[in-house]
């Protein structure tokens, strides 16, 4: 099995959201064997979108400029990543009630009309398929439940857009609350008992 293991904290090692992922990829490594491949966008950030991206993944591959080919090779080696794994796992912590900017520059990255989707009769097909993702939640306050649901744009979004590729066997753990002074002892445990309880 491959793994692409999307990382995005600015905290490094002492992220929750990283340690989620790698419980993650612990229990499945005690399942199966596997070959794992990290990209760490918040130390190796992929370029936004701009208008010379645009321009040249609208541009047919023979026509493209040597200028165009260097200009979307992140894209293009971010794409073959995603193309080869079999799983993956995607940390994230919620920045300002959403997914870092890290990962929405990923996803536009990936998201390429005729090569990771298509538009055709019955609408857009996503051609990324036959794969499994995790993902790795981390949130200062509570968001799965209670007043504050409406205020999550991680899991909803990821959701959406992952499906609009063709990926939609998603499973999603969460450590919440780590900045709540009454629950932040004990989160991280009870987020990694669940990923322990899971079937791989």
């Amino acid at each position: 099995m491959k793994i692409l293991h999307i990382i995005s904290s600015l905290r490094g090692q002492a992220s929750f959201s990283n340690k989620l992922g790698n419980s993650i990829i612990e229990r499945i490594k005690a399942k199966h064997p596997v070959e794992v491949k990290e990209r760490d966008l918040a130390s190796t950030p992929l370029p936004h979108l701009s208008d010379r991206h645009v321009a040249a993944f609208f541009t047919p591959a023979d026509e493209r400029t040597k200028d165009q080919i260097e200009t979307i090779r992140p894209s293009d080696e971010a794409i073959a990543e995603l193309m080869e794994a079999d799983t993956l796992v995607i940390d994230v912590p919620m920045y300002n009630f959403t997914i870092p900017s890290t990962i929405k520059a990923w996803i536009d990255q990936i998201a390429r009309a005729g090569v990771t989707f298509k538009y055709g009769e019955n609408g857009v097909k996503g051609l990324v398929t036959n794969k499994k993702a995790y993902l790795a939640i981390s949130t200062g306050g509570i968001y799965s439940e209670g007043f504050m649901k409406d205020f999550d744009h991680t899991e909803q979004y990821l959701r959406h857009v992952l499906g609009f590729l063709g990926i939609t066997d998603i499973e999603v753990f969460r450590v919440e609350g780590v900045n709540l002074a009454e629950a932040k002892d004990d989160v991280f445990s009870k987020a990694k008992q669940q990923v322990e309880d899971f079937i791989f």
